[in-house]
């Protein structure tokens, strides 16, 4: 009985998981674009030696240029804005089917009016997607009424129960949460805020890409909302050790890496320069009790540097273009390659190099592809 009751609650985590990785997947495109256009707008003002771009003085400027940049900061704000309400609308969207899109997001917006912060969009997209799944589940309608519940029934009561729910239930305790949060957050200094940050990183470093990562990603990205930056700059340092480290270790040393992962080295780098941390999942996948130490301790390393000698990054956005939008971003980037270095130097000590054989048969394949002498003269 008791291993029933286990499996079932594995049961329920599993699928709990899945629906919250499916609302962040669909919610990183629109964070990624959002920050895009804050950093081209912030890198774009740094040159007329603007740090304040969204400040709206700046939207009556006489220079064209900068009131362009004013209005494209606040698009990027506006798709930031976007966080919540789209987590929560495709939390509920895996639950229900597209039935439950539009409490989802309606959730999701009164979540953030709020100030309920991200587990309350969680909560929000959970208890929208479970109210129209029980909905569709037992409402029977005769055959010449049916349409009407995809298109009414559902979309009205499936809100307002959402509504109420949030609004005098879980709302205030999950604002609260979120205040108390962002103000233990913001008092955290000195060996505090570093050993945070290095926990943030590792986190990320961890399974580049995976459930741990997207927690930790997710989590400092949507703390953004509460003027907490610490978490995101070391989310954001941790995304590009990885695959930069591990890009470098194959340029530095072909010999200890085959011809595959060579070939996914220069893959790497570049992935690692736009941001991408799925590129170090190759080497990985090769040899993980090798790797993920490395990149642990890299990114961890890398990201309580950058925390403790001041860089803060204002935007989701780790790649190359948004570099020059972070304050103190010279210090941002000696943590970046300190990570970086560490990872490429414990990934050349634990490896051994590739033995002669594969690059033998490798040889004796390509002199097989030839004719002889004889051979053309037949």
């Amino acid at each position: 009985m008791k291993g029933l009751e286990v499996m079932t609650l594995k049961k329920i985590g599993k699928e709990l998981e899945q629906h919250i990785m499916t609302g962040i997947s669909y919610m990183i495109p629109i964070v990624i674009a959002g920050a895009v256009l804050m950093a081209i707008s912030r890198v774009g003002a740094s040159f007329y030696g603007i740090s304040d771009i969204w400040e709206s003085k700046w939207a009556d400027s006489a220079n064209l240029i900068i009131r362009f940049l004013n209005t494209d900061d606040g698009w990027g704000g506006m798709a930031l804005d976007l966080m919540f309400p789209i987590i929560s609308a495709y939390i509920s969207y895996s639950i229900s089917d597209k039935g439950g899109i539009a409490p989802g997001i309606i959730g999701g917006m009164l979540v953030a009016n709020m100030n309920a912060g991200f587990l309350g969009a969680l909560a929000s997209g959970l208890i929208a997607g479970y109210t129209v799944k029980l909905l569709t589940d037992n409402i029977r309608l005769p055959q010449a009424a049916k349409s009407v519940l995809p298109v009414f029934i559902v979309p009205v009561v499936g809100t307002f129960i959402t509504l109420f729910l949030i609004q005098y239930v879980i709302g205030v305790p999950f604002a609260s949460i979120n205040t108390g949060l962002a103000a233990w957050l913001k008092g955290l200094t000195g060996t505090n805020k570093v050993l945070l940050a290095a926990i943030v990183g590792g986190m990320v470093g961890f399974d580049l890409g995976g459930p741990v990562n997207k927690a930790a990603v997710t989590t400092a990205m949507a703390l953004l909302t509460s003027g907490v930056y610490d978490p995101n700059t070391a989310a954001q340092v941790a995304i590009i050790i990885p695959p930069l480290g591990l890009g470098l270790a194959t340029i530095i040393n072909k010999r200890k890496f085959n011809h595959d992962l060579q070939e996914a080295g220069n893959a790497s780098l570049v992935m690692g320069l736009i941001g991408v941390s799925e590129g170090a999942i190759p080497f990985a996948v090769e040899s993980p009790l090798k790797v993920i130490p490395a990149n642990v301790i890299g990114s961890a390393i890398g990201s309580a540097l950058a925390v403790g000698l001041g860089a803060v990054n204002h935007a989701p956005i780790s790649g190359f273009y948004g570099w020059l939008a972070v304050e103190k971003w010279w210090f941002y980037l000696i943590g970046v390659a300190v990570g970086t270095l560490i990872v490429t130097a414990l990934t050349l000590l634990l490896r051994k190099e590739q033995p002669m054989e594969d690059k033998a048969i490798e040889e004796e394949s390509d002199e097989g592809d030839y004719f002889t002498e004889d051979e053309w003269e037949s």
